[in-house]
């Protein structure tokens, strides 16, 4: 299983697969671009010019790089991080938590829309990054301010960027692979924790015990153990979006596509911050 951005491109999720359709395209006997369609009108000299020529790079070529998707994700970034400041400085204190639940629902909604585009929206994949900036600087502020856990926000984001580094470092390295068993894991993994959290929201809603600002089974003992699982879900998730990003790099994906990518990994960041700032809270006492 990944990341179901990356799971919905066909070069992020199966490159075996890209290459196989890539060959049945060619038809068995027919002129490639080196047969003499090609170099017809050329002379000896042009044509060993062409072919000693060094090979055009993925940006010359139009295809994705890691520099684009680096310059992506970090433009992604500061817009979730100008919108949340936002909500945090801008917003009045009545209108806060209303705008962080709707920028909850709104960004949920352009989440799903822009996971199961097969051509990517850099307009709505920016909308998304904005409402989920906006759904953050409420939250953080209201667990922050309203709950009293000062200095709980920038705990939750050095956590957050340590965890990622770990995770490339480790994913570079090539000290943790994407294996067959690994996505097993985690796909079973994945559907445990999500229903786990739909039985927990529900709960919540309906009132069945539990003081914690995050449902019943999130706070206490529990909730600490539980906090701990996400996060190593989280960051299992993320290995496996480096994964996909590869492939898509090595595959040669057309460049549009790191919006994709870029889309990708801040889901996963986001996550990964919202599981750091539960889990802090439980330690810190605030659950």
């Amino acid at each position: 299983m990944s990341n179901p951005v990356f799971e919905n491109t066909a070069v992020f999720r199966d490159p075996q697969r890209s290459r196989q359709q890539r060959g049945r395209g060619a038809r068995p006997g027919a002129t490639t671009q080196y047969g003499p369609t090609a170099t017809a009108g050329y002379d000896a000299a042009t044509l060993d010019q062409m072919y000693n020529a060094p090979a055009a790079t993925n940006a010359q070529a139009g295809r994705m790089t890691y520099d684009d998707v680096i310059v992506k994700t970090a433009g992604l970034l500061a817009v979730v991080a100008a919108t949340a400041a936002f909500a945090w400085f801008v917003v009045p204190d009545t209108l806060r938590m209303p705008v962080a639940i709707a920028g909850a629902l709104v960004g949920f909604v352009l989440g799903l829309v822009n996971a199961f585009k097969k051509s990517p929206s850099p307009a709505l994949i920016v909308l998304y990054a904005a409402a989920e900036g906006l759904f953050l600087g409420g939250i953080s502020w209201y667990i922050e301010v309203a709950a009293n856990l000062p200095g709980i926000v920038m705990q939750a984001v050095l956590a957050t960027m340590a965890t990622f580094a770990a995770c490339l470092v480790l994913f570079r390295s090539g000290k943790v692979r994407v294996t067959p068993k690994f996505t097993r894991w985690l796909l079973v993994a994945m559907g445990g924790y999500l229903v786990f959290s739909l039985i927990n929201l529900g709960m919540a809603l309906f009132g069945a015990g539990g003081d914690g600002m995050f449902g019943p089974l999130r706070s206490g003992g529990l909730g600490m153990v539980v906090g701990l699982f996400a996060v190593g879900l989280a960051a299992a998730m993320l290995i496996v979006d480096f994964d996909s990003i590869k492939r898509g790099v090595e595959g040669g994906a057309p460049a549009k596509l790191a919006w994709t990518a870029a889309f990708g990994l801040v889901v996963t960041l986001v996550w990964m911050y919202l599981e750091f700032l539960r889990l802090i809270a439980i330690l810190r006492g605030g659950d």
